[in-house]
């Protein structure tokens, strides 16, 4: 199964976990949510090492 590419910048377990959950949801406001967490999350996960 191939990786979302959100998956480059979002490097914990629990933060993809949340990646999931927040992309099954439908609606705009549900899309800017996955928008926001996206930024936030791969600015804090910045300078993690990338998993393989």
């Amino acid at each position: 199964m191939e990786q979302p590419t959100a998956h480059r910048w979002i490097k914990t377990e629990c933060g993809r976990a949340k990646y999931a959950e927040l992309v099954a949801r439908p609606g705009t406001m549900a899309r800017l949510r996955l928008a926001w967490f996206v930024l936030i999350a791969a600015l804090r996960d910045w300078q993690l090492p990338a998993e393989a």
